[in-house]
């Protein structure tokens, strides 16, 4: 019984789709998987770390707005630090896209994934 959690790290992939997958390991969705999390454009999602009591995780975000931004349809172009791709976490004019350690729970306080 579990489930196998899978962080991506795509640099060239310049989507969305980055972030962290939870893939069910038993019974009848065995082997179906879902996006639990997904990073800002041109980002990655590295080590991902729950605590001993599975009510919070951590998730590192990797260079926001930088890897593949060209390929990605809706920016389409170079990111500069003056046109960045995201201004993720902040999301104020005028400051860059920043990696960032961010922590998930629960809005009853529960076991992430349940």
């Amino acid at each position: 019984m579990g489930r196998l959690w899978i962080a991506t790290d795509s640099k060239t992939s310049g989507t969305r789709n980055n972030g962290l997958w939870a893939m069910e390991t038993d019974g009848a969705l065995r082997g179906t998987g879902k996006h639990f999390f997904g990073t800002p454009v041109g980002a990655e999602l590295c080590g991902p770390r729950f605590t001993p009591d599975d009510r919070a995780l951590f998730v590192s975000v990797q260079h926001p707005g930088d890897a593949g931004v060209k390929k990605w349809g809706l920016f389409s172009r170079a990111a500069t630090f003056e046109d960045p791709a995201t201004r993720w976490p902040d999301f104020e004019a005028g400051m860059p896209p920043r990696p960032s350690v961010v922590v998930i729970t629960k809005k009853d306080g529960g076991p992430i994934g349940t």
